[in-house]
C-alpha cells in the first residue's frame, strides 16, 4: 500500500507532533536502560493465579513465560516482587505485568489522560509509580492502552463452528464501549466531539512524562492498538494507535528505546485497510527497529464495520504469515494467545469467563488455551524451519 507520511485530515497536527518529538529528544537522558531478556520468540500466556494445578497444566502445555495482571493489592514493588518469585519458584519467567492499576483504579485506557479530563496529573503520577515498581521488581515489560472510551463490542455470538465469541457490529443498537466498569455509548461518550489535535496534544503531554521514568526503570512499554481501530467513536478520534502512520509518529515523538508496540493482531485485522499497512509489513517495519515488544495472536472474521473474533485458523487472515514475519525480524518478545475462547463448554454452573481459571466448580483446564498454544508452536517450528533457524 502507498506509504503516505501524512494521512488525509491529519496535517493539522503534524507540526505539533514533530515539535513534541524535538522536545523529547532534547529532554531525554543521554542513555537509557532495557532489562535484558533472552533471545528468541517466547510463546507464553496470561498466567492467572499461580495455583499448583494451573502451573502443572501450563507446564504440560510447554509454557515457560507468563504475562500477568495486577490488582490494587499487588500493585506495589513488594507485590510485584512476590508475584515474580511465586512464578519463578514454579519454574516460570514473568515477562509482563500489564493492565496497570493504582489507588484511583485502572491505569490502562485512562480517559483522564487521553482526553485531558480532571484528575489527569494524578493518573499520570500513579502510572509513573507503577512503572517504577515494575523496574524495582525486575519486570522487563508492561502493556499500555490509550483509548479514551474503552473497548467497543456489540455482544457475543456463536460462530458457525459453534464456539462463543465477541461480536463487533458497529451498526448494531447494542454497540457500546466498556472499561473498568464504565459503559460508553454513542453518539457522544463524553458530551462533545474532540479534535485530533487535542488527542495528539494529550498524548505528547503524557509520553513526555513517561519516557524518562521508563528509561530509568529499564522497563519496556508496548502500546496496544485501539480496539476497534475505528477513526472516530462516540465523539473521540482514534487517530494515533489506529493506523501504521499514527504509530510511526507516536513512537518517533517518544524517541526512546523503551517505548514501542504491543501488536494485537486481532485489532489490526479489525481495522483492515484503515491501518495503512498489513500485519506483515507492520511487523517488518517496527520489528526490524526493535520497537515490537509483545504480540497478541487473535484472528477475526472480517474487517470493520462488522467482525467477530475467531480461532487462529477460522478467520480471514493467514496467521502463519504473522509467525514467519516474527522469525524474519528475529523478534525477541513474547507472543500470547488473546481472548481465549472456551471450547467444549464449561461445567454446569461455571460463570462465563471462569472456565479454565477455577471459579464456582474449581479448577478446569482450558482446552481453548491448549488449542491455541499448539497452533502457535506448530507455526513457529514451521517458520523457523523455512528460515533455516530451527
Amino acid at each position: 500500500m502507498q506509504d503516505n507520511s501524512l494521512l488525509p485530515g491529519r496535517r493539522d497536527f503534524a507540526k505539533a507532533a514533530l515539535a513534541g518529538a524535538a522536545a523529547l529528544a532534547t529532554a531525554a537522558p543521554a542513555a537509557s536502560t532495557l532489562r535484558p531478556i533472552p533471545p528468541g520468540i517466547k510463546i507464553g500466556t496470561g498466567g492467572g493465579q499461580p495455583s499448583p494445578d494451573h502451573m502443572r497444566y501450563l507446564k504440560q502445555l510447554g509454557v515457560t513465560w507468563v504475562s500477568l495482571g495486577a490488582t490494587p493489592q499487588t500493585a506495589t514493588a513488594e507485590g510485584f516482587i512476590k508475584m515474580r518469585e511465586e512464578w519463578e519458584a514454579g519454574g516460570f519467567k514473568v515477562y509482563n505485568i500489564g493492565s496497570g492499576v493504582g489507588p484511583s483504579g485502572s491505569l490502562h485506557n485512562m480517559p483522564e489522560v487521553t482526553l485531558n479530563l480532571p484528575g489527569r496529573d494524578k493518573k499520570i503520577e500513579e502510572y509513573l509509580n507503577y512503572i517504577r515498581y515494575l523496574g524495582k521488581a525486575g519486570i522487563p515489560y508492561s502493556t499500555y492502552a490509550h483509548m479514551g472510551n474503552g473497548i467497543w463490542s456489540s455482544g457475543r455470538i456463536v460462530t458457525p463452528r459453534g464456539y462463543d465469541a465477541r461480536d463487533g457490529d458497529s451498526n448494531s443498537p447494542n454497540w457500546q464501549g466498556s472499561w473498568a466498569g464504565i459503559t460508553y455509548r454513542e453518539p457522544l461518550s463524553h458530551g462533545r466531539v474532540y479534535s485530533e489535535q487535542e488527542i495528539w496534544d494529550n498524548y505528547i503531554y503524557f509520553i513526555k512524562k513517561v519516557v524518562p521514568v521508563a528509561e530509568e526503570a529499564g522497563v519496556r512499554i508496548g502500546i496496544h492498538p485501539d480496539d476497534p481501530p475505528k477513526p472516530m467513536i462516540a465523539g473521540v478520534p482514534r487517530c494515533i494507535f489506529s493506523s501504521f502512520d499514527g504509530y510511526r509518529k507516536a513512537l518517533e515523538i517518544a524517541n526512546s528505546p523503551n517505548i514501542g508496540m504491543c501488536l494485537c493482531v486481532g485489532c489490526w485485522l479489525e481495522g483492515g485497510p484503515l491501518m495503512g499497512r498489513d500485519v506483515v509489513e507492520t511487523i517488518k517495519y517496527f520489528g526490524s527497529r526493535k520497537k515490537l515488544f509483545k504480540v497478541h495472536f487473535r484472528n477475526v472474521s472480517a474487517p470493520l464495520p462488522h467482525f467477530h473474533e475467531t480461532l487462529l485458523d477460522d478467520g480471514y487472515y493467514d496467521m502463519t504469515k504473522v509467525m514467519r514475519a516474527l522469525v524474519d525480524v528475529n523478534f525477541d518478545g513474547i507472543a500470547i494467545p488473546d481472548h481465549i475462547p472456551n471450547l467444549g463448554g464449561p461445567a454446569p454452573g461455571t460463570p462465563r469467563g471462569e472456565a479454565g481459571r477455577g471459579g464456582a466448580t474449581g479448577y478446569r483446564p482450558n482446552p481453548g488455551l491448549a488449542y491455541l498454544l499448539g497452533s502457535m508452536n506448530a507455526m513457529l517450528k514451521a517458520a523457523q524451519s523455512a528460515a533455516g533457524k530451527a
